[in-house]
């Protein structure tokens, strides 16, 4: 019924039925444009038997009911928009997010402040009745490959375990080093660069 040209959430209500009881019901749907959780707002194109209607701006919607044409585009507002899609809001998945730890240098010890952060990591993760959490290790260049390969990984499983000792399932957390592979500050090598010595969690 609809075709999303750029990119766009849409809501869509379920049909309703109408008419008399002697007459076939008639489906009504109402097709709703809300911004990603961005903020971002697409487009979508409503095709219908008596032709078609693009949905460009935030909060608008169409009204169709079978064997009528769709009526003009008209304003929803939030609350509106709230009390009809209540049920599938509530379901919606809980959106990804992603964090960095930061660590002492040739440790997998934390920094102080991502020693605070990690309560804040752990909290999201404990909020999500299923979550998958990717553990991601890395070094700066400092040291032999060899070495920064088993330092990311023990960095890793050192935030691993810390979660794990806190309630998180061990299966529900996968772990890996990239050694000083991927940095986020590319240096030379044996340069002692804080940021690249973190862990990447990634919760979803």
């Amino acid at each position: 019924m609809g075709r999303v040209t750029r990119a766009g959430l849409i809501a869509l209500a379920a049909a309703l039925l109408g008419g008399c009881a002697a007459d076939p019901p008639k489906s009504r749907e109402l097709v709703v444009l809300v911004p990603d959780r961005d903020g971002k707002v697409g487009s979508v194109v409503v095709n219908a038997p008596q032709g078609a209607t693009t949905l460009d701006k935030p909060y608008t919607a169409v009204r169709m009911e079978e064997g009528r044409k769709a009526d003009a585009p008209a304003a929803v507002s939030q609350d509106e928009l709230k009390k009809r899609f209540a049920s599938a809001i509530a379901y919606q998945p809980i959106r990804p997010v992603s964090f960095l730890l930061y660590f002492q240098e040739g440790t997998d010890e934390y920094t102080p402040e991502s020693k605070e952060a990690f309560e804040r990591v752990f909290a999201e993760i404990a909020r999500r009745k299923v979550a998958e959490v990717a553990v991601i290790g890395h070094t700066d260049t400092v040291g032999k490959g060899d070495f920064n390969d088993m330092l990311s990984l023990k960095r890793a499983e050192r935030v691993r375990n810390d979660f794990v000792n806190r309630g998180i399932p061990t299966n529900s957390i996968n772990v890996a080093g990239r050694g000083e592979r991927e940095q986020v500050v590319p240096t030379a090598d044996e340069v002692n660069e804080p940021r690249n010595r973190r862990v990447e969690i990634n919760v979803r």
